[in-house]
């Protein structure tokens, strides 16, 4: 079995396909940004915490009790997954709820999912 990736056997730029994807492509940062996005799917727990949310706001203590993790540890997540803009939070007495952030976020979850299912 060959393992060697493909290569062109004469190698020429075509260089109208260089120039029209190179004026669309992102920049540095919006790279680094979408980098930091995936990575935060790329845990199992942090993965199972959306899942969670993707059904209805919850307090750590609930989150704690479905996952069977210390509330510490999900606290910890949580605390990642808030900082990188997935999800969010509201105070209500004593408790604080969580969140999705928006829509978007299933939406790439799902679009994984489906991938993988395939």
């Amino acid at each position: 079995m060959d393992k060697k990736i493909p290569v062109c056997s004469e190698p020429h730029v075509h260089e109208d396909v260089v120039n029209r994807v190179k004026d669309e492509m992102l920049t540095q940062e919006e790279f680094n940004d979408l980098s930091v996005l995936f990575k935060m799917y790329a845990d199992p727990t942090r993965l199972k915490i959306l899942s969670l949310l993707f059904k209805e706001e919850m307090c750590v203590c609930d989150i704690s009790t479905l996952l069977d993790m210390t509330q510490s540890a999900v606290s910890h997540q949580l605390s990642v997954l808030r900082q990188n803009r997935i999800i969010k939070y509201r105070r209500s007495g004593k408790n604080i709820y969580y969140s999705l952030d928006d829509e978007h976020i299933q939406l790439i979850f799902d679009a994984g999912l489906a991938h993988i299912m395939e």
